[in-house]
């Protein structure tokens, strides 16, 4: 199975880029992983609601660019289905039926375009509260080597 993870904007701080490179891993023992990092738009203080509509759609051009149309996308953004790590574990198992791969998409500080939810085969949300998209991708890769975990029956989830 192949797992992509496509997230706007690097990993800057090294504690997270340690946990993402950990979690990474431990994935590859049941995956092919691959992380995409695309480049942020920068945001102007007090930019408009406009502005920022733009600066979503420039990303989303860029994340689309990267998706093939095999490919099962769950995007992540806080109005998608709140899962728990068993039904996480579930999505895996159905989308390793797609003859593409899975992609999990981060959007920037600003969210995800309209254009890239409305590809998306599934919207994912880790709760309601607001995570910066840097330890989003933590949490992600964690969440994807628990989901592999317990769907090899391994006891790492409790």
């Amino acid at each position: 199975m192949n797992v992509t993870i496509i997230c706007i904007g690097k990993l800057k701080e090294k504690f997270y880029t340690d946990a993402v490179s950990e979690y990474s891993k431990r994935i590859k023992r049941f995956a092919s992983l691959n992380i995409i990092e695309l480049p942020d738009e920068s945001i102007p203080q007090n930019s408009s609601e406009k502005q920022n509509e733009k600066i979503k759609q420039r990303e989303g051009e860029r994340i689309l660019a990267k998706l093939k149309p095999s490919s099962f996308v769950v995007s992540m953004c806080i109005e998608g289905s709140a899962v728990s790590s068993e039904e996480l574990a579930g999505t895996l198992k159905k989308a390793a039926m797609y003859p593409g791969n899975i992609v999990f998409v981060i959007g920037g500080s600003l969210g995800l375009s309209d254009e890239v939810k409305r590809r998306s085969d599934m919207r994912m949300s880790f709760g309601r509260i607001t995570l910066p998209h840097q330890l989003m991708r933590v949490v992600l890769a964690e969440q994807i080597y628990r989901a592999f975990m317990i769907n090899s029956g391994a006891s790492y989830h409790k």
